[in-house]
């Protein structure tokens, strides 16, 4: 499914976790990639496997995001068991909208509405989740929304997964206030901290050289990554208070994950609503948008 304006265009994958594959910036020099491209092209018969969807360019978090500790959790007085989804995680990831094949409500040159009814009986949630997808001349919007579909009241959160190009003169802007630390071996958080002088970036800095994989909160909802041997620059806004930065060492890209709670939230003091987790109960719904806006330099 391909969406295009005038300056964007994106193909996205609705049986793929209702993923995107590619958002390319179209210059008079051509098609520029601002999200890591998966060139994956899909088999003869529906029922081919696809991609990894680590393998994407952008994928959906809901019903929640990143890791989840101890294979499940303690919510009001009820033992939430989580299935492991991934065999090289030791513990549950991302929830399970972006393993999920999604349904196409809406589509047209612009826009796109992708539903994903999750009533799987061996998942502890049950949701309805819609993506709202639409590009309009420089910008890239979606909105994602989740519906408690199940018998009792769970907290939710959700956010975006994309994984940015980088080059080696990328540039990032993302203020915030502070940043959970760990172990150095895991992205479990053991210590929310003042952000180290490297790691702050109030004003527009190179990325690192070495791997940040941290959760930061305190984020005011709006960030920019600059290309400037592309000469282009991406603004990025979001109704979430929590991103997730992951630079991995000698890679082409870099992941500046829009959230709403923290990783493991359901495990830090206090629980999953003091870390920004949202408790629905059956039949509340809750939403976030997110928009990405490109502009040339100069």
């Amino acid at each position: 499914m391909i969406l295009a304006s005038a300056s964007l265009r994106a193909r996205i994958a609705p049986v793929w976790g209702g993923g995107v594959l590619r958002l390319d910036a179209l210059t008079p020099q051509g098609a520029v990639p601002l999200l890591r491209a998966c060139e994956f092209e899909p088999g003869p018969a529906p029922s081919a496997p696809g991609p990894d969807p680590n393998t994407l360019a952008c994928y959906p978090l809901v019903p929640w995001s990143n890791r989840i500790s101890a294979d499940g959790f303690e919510f009001d007085g009820r033992r939430i068991e989580l299935p492991r989804n991934r065999d090289d995680e030791p513990w549950p990831i991302h929830g399970s909208g972006w393993q999920r094949p999604w349904r196409v409500a809406h589509a047209d040159a612009g826009e796109a509405i992708l539903v994903l009814d999750e009533d799987d009986a061996s998942q502890a949630y049950r949701y309805r989740a819609e993506q709202h997808y639409r590009l309009r001349e420089d910008r890239f919007e979606a909105r994602l929304s989740v519906v408690n579909t199940g018998p009792a009241a769970m907290p939710f959160g959700l956010g975006l997964h994309p994984f940015f190009v980088r080059d080696a003169d990328t540039r990032l802007r993302a203020p915030a206030r502070q940043v959970w630390l760990n172990d150095g071996h895991t992205p479990l958080p053991t210590q929310l901290a003042a952000i180290p002088e490297p790691w702050r970036f109030v004003e527009e800095r190179a990325l690192p050289r070495d791997c940040i994989d941290h959760a930061f909160v305190g984020w005011p909802g709006e960030a920019s990554v600059h290309w400037p041997r592309r000469r282009l620059r991406l603004d990025l806004a979001a109704d979430a208070g929590n991103f997730v930065l992951f630079t991995p060492q000698d890679a082409n890209f870099f992941c500046f994950e829009p959230v709403d709670h923290a990783i493991d939230a359901v495990h830090l003091p206090g629980g999953a609503a003091a870390h920004g987790m949202t408790v629905l109960a059956p039949g509340e719904g809750m939403q976030r948008r997110y928009r990405f806006t490109v502009h040339a330099d100069g």
